[in-house]
């Protein structure tokens, strides 16, 4: 059943919404579709999060043109997609998504077409902005900032779910997930960003549904689970996916490591690091793909590695094997690439190197590109156990010690002048005049 559309006009004076705090790029894109004879709004998280006192990242505008219309009026405009048919505008480095708006119906002419389990697979039926509105994902996503007068519109009560701080789906809960599965991610993921509770009727055919996800493609997956967890609220996203039933599905073989590792030390040790993420988007600093997987995936690795030695295979080739077999297994579900998973298996494979006291292999694990990468998720594994306390020291100091001063935390005696000042000019060496022997003298 399609939802009925009911506009509420929000005035500048009751909103917080000012054009100062929208991108000037956005603004140009507004007034130029205006001037064209088009209708022009701010639209979705944009409008959510100015309400909310946030700063977008992205502006996106909705309008009646249809894309090519929207090409015809901005140069820098290029027109991308198949399912969901779009025009970006082009600003150096921003791109202002414009889309046109869409009906919730079908028109017959082959532009909307769902699975037969109701996915939907193409969705390029244009309409009025009551359709476009009640086709929208949730009602705090389907509110339009008019540039003619400066109000919100509101179709669905998205405004007093915002003020509320509520995400609700519009439409029938079960059916918008079956469109599209990957919206219940959205919700977690918006809600831990937001600080919003989900509402009842939204929250409940999560768990049941989940598996749904399977059917998402793993490209895509993968795009969301570095949405849900590099965007500053991993920890509040991760026990969201656990309070919902999906990381069964998005991590299966760490939800069952997870779930029979009876002490928590594995789960104290995973959700620390998230927290550390949290930290580091935080302060601006960078965050990789790769370590994050590590830590996500390290349970897994951790329960294929104890079966592989239980049944007797030697501890190198365990290990070499538990990645491989944990980093394929994943990949039918999240489509991670090569240039993350590779140096995931690295930051595990390291790990047991770190008990070994030898001058040559400290030196050479010093020198290795993903020692800092590695040595970081040691220190994490103190989360899970103390009995790393004693390495992370040891590594802790040898990064900051000269050669003798490693020399003496290893117990090796060497003679100072086997020691060569790198900052010392070359000194020359004289060269020898070879005696030329009696015989030949006299001569």
């Amino acid at each position: 059943m399609t939802p009925q559309a009911a506009l509420r006009i929000i005035p500048r004076e009751q909103h917080t919404i000012s054009r100062k705090d929208i991108s000037p790029n956005a603004l140009r894109v507004l007034y130029r579709l205006r001037d064209g004879g088009f209708a022009a709004y701010l639209v979705g998280g944009a409008v959510r999060d100015l309400l909310v006192g946030g700063h977008p990242k992205d502006f996106d505008v909705a309008t009646d043109a249809t894309p090519e219309q929207v090409k015809g009026l901005f140069r820098n405009c290029r027109l991308i997609g198949r399912r969901f048919r779009l025009a970006h505008v082009v600003f150096g480095r921003e791109i202002i998504e414009v889309a046109t708006f869409r009906a919730n119906v079908d028109d017959g002419s082959g532009d909307r077409e769902l699975h037969e389990g109701g996915r939907l697979l193409r969705d390029n039926v244009y309409g009025s902005i009551e359709d476009d509105a009640v086709r929208r994902d949730f009602t705090a996503n389907a509110l339009y900032y008019a540039i003619e007068d400066f109000s919100v519109r509101d179709y669905v009560g998205g405004f007093e779910d915002v003020q509320a701080r509520r995400l609700k789906l519009i439409g029938d809960p079960e059916q918008r997930y079956r469109e599209d599965p990957v919206r219940m991610l959205r919700a977690v993921r918006l809600a831990a960003k937001l600080g919003f509770s989900i509402d009842e009727a939204t929250a409940a055919p999560i768990a049941p549904l989940a598996p749904l996800l399977a059917e998402a493609a793993p490209a895509r997956l993968f795009e969301e689970i570095l949405k849900l967890f590099l965007s500053g609220h991993a920890v509040a996203s991760f026990e969201a996916l656990e309070r919902y039933g999906l990381i069964g599905v998005l991590l299966p073989e760490s939800a069952a490591a997870l779930a029979s590792n009876r002490s928590g030390a594995l789960r104290r040790m995973l959700i620390e690091g998230l927290r550390g993420t949290d930290r580091r988007v935080a302060a601006d600093e960078p965050v990789s793909p790769a370590f994050l997987f590590a830590l996500l995936l390290w349970p897994a690795y951790c329960r294929a590695l104890a079966g592989l030695q239980a049944q007797g295979v030697h501890v190198e080739e365990a290990q070499r094997r538990a990645a491989d077999r944990v980093t394929l297994h994943q990949l039918t579900t999240i489509a991670l690439p090569r240039r993350f998973s590779l140096p995931m298996q690295e930051i595990w494979l390291l790990q047991s190197r770190f008990s070994g006291r030898q001058r040559k292999r400290v030196m050479r694990l010093l020198a290795h590109p993903r020692f800092r990468a590695a040595y970081d998720f040691l220190a994490l594994r103190l989360a899970a156990s103390p009995e790393h306390a004693e390495d992370v020291a040891f590594w802790q100091q040898a990064q900051h010690q000269s050669g003798p001063e490693l020399d003496q935390a290893l117990g090796v005696a060497l003679p100072t002048d086997s020691y060569v000042d790198e900052d010392a000019p070359p000194s020359r060496r004289r060269r020898r005049r070879r005696r030329r022997s009696t015989a030949a003298a006299s001569e």
